[in-house]
């Protein structure tokens, strides 16, 4: 019996070998000032090379800033030099090695930048040393506690897509095939996407065609880069989960549509981030139905993720045709091996290094 989850699946010339994918997880554990700062450290390389000794098909390494006021963290990866890049390859290299598709999120913070660590307790790191002042569409505050970013010039906006474009050449020339855009959980471009966190008057604020400018924008400046036989991701919320004023279901539906117009080739669904009295109802596989609505109405692949965590569940969302994949987070972080024991418990079989198969 043919097995889902381990079966191939290709985008344009690329082929990734499961649809048990890593989700981006931010590690926060790069330099944070100096000539090595964003650059991907030990930690990064034993962290990501381990799930793909663990059978995953495809990694995407976490988001990655565009520039150094992008970042969400002092403490996160950046693709906004060269140093940066050369500290990327010796990933890509090996996820590719070991029959993993090496892929990489790249995205800019906006007014979320400038953060501690999570186990510092994620408040905002003030300006001086190494923290920075934030920027975002609009002077709003992301929350009680968080500074009021500088509202962006259409000038500024136009900079910061060229150096998406920057970061993709760059993610490309390090070995990576899949690139991701990063649009969801209230960061720079989810911001401009929602009412809540978008009040400009300009051609970048107020309608539907206006708040999406930004992100196509993103989108055909990266495509225009990226080789027309590899595929480019784009990651959004669907929802903010705000009941006024937030971005939605329909727009998501609405927007993916023209997703797929500009070159995307698949829409990794999440939801949430963006700030304001969400009411999330988390639960297991709980934003699986936000990607199976987006495939049934535009065709759009999509991938899943959030509280995905059993063999069978993942298995079972796939043969439904709920989606194309599954990206797994914090379920990887627990068991770097999950796709391999997943094979076993499904009877089906996965790509694993000669060193480790004897334990299949």
């Amino acid at each position: 019996m043919s097995v889902a989850l381990f079966q191939p699946y290709t985008l344009r010339s690329l082929t990734v070998p499961n649809r048990v994918w890593m989700a981006p997880m931010c590690q926060y554990s790069a330099e944070m000032t100096g000539p090595n700062a964003g650059v991907a450290g030990d930690w990064h390389f034993a962290h990501y090379a381990s799930r793909a000794t663990g059978g995953a098909g495809l990694i995407l390494v976490e988001a990655t800033a565009v520039a150094p006021e992008g970042r969400i963290s002092p403490a996160d990866l950046g693709l906004w030099n060269d140093t940066q890049k050369e500290g990327l390859r010796r990933i890509a290299g090996f996820l590719k090695e070991h029959g993993t598709v090496p892929g990489i999120q790249i995205g800019h913070a906006g007014r979320k930048a400038s953060t501690n660590r999570p186990w510092q307790g994620r408040g905002p790191v003030a300006p001086g040393g190494p923290g920075w002042q934030p920027v975002g569409p609009s002077p709003v505050a992301f929350d009680e506690g968080y500074p009021v970013p500088t509202e962006l010039t259409v000038e500024r906006i136009r900079e910061i897509t060229g150096q998406f474009a920057d970061a993709a050449r760059r993610a490309l020339d390090a070995g990576f095939e899949v690139v991701e855009v990063h649009g969801a959980h209230g960061y720079l471009i989810g911001e401009f996407l929602s009412p809540h966190s978008n009040h400009r008057t300009d051609e970048y604020g107020g309608s539907f065609e206006n708040r999406t400018r930004l992100a196509l924008e993103v989108v055909d400046a990266v495509r225009s880069v990226w080789p027309e036989e590899l595929p480019v991701f784009f990651r959004i919320s669907a929802t903010d989960w705000l009941e006024e004023q937030g971005w939605t279901a329909d727009e998501t539906v609405r927007f993916a549509a023209l997703l797929r117009e500009h070159g995307v080739d698949l829409l990794d669904v999440s939801s949430g981030g963006n700030g304001g009295p969400a009411r999330i109802p988390v639960g297991p596989g709980y934003q699986v139905p936000f990607a199976a609505r987006v495939k049934a109405e535009t065709g759009l692949p999509v991938a899943a993720v959030g509280l995905i965590t059993e063999s069978d569940q993942a298995e079972k969302i796939l043969a439904n045709g709920e989606a194309d994949a599954v990206l797994l987070g914090r379920e990887l972080l627990r068991d770097a091996s999950w796709p391999r024991r997943a094979a076993r418990e499904l009877g089906a079989e996965t790509h694993a290094p000669s060193q480790y198969a004897w334990a299949i």
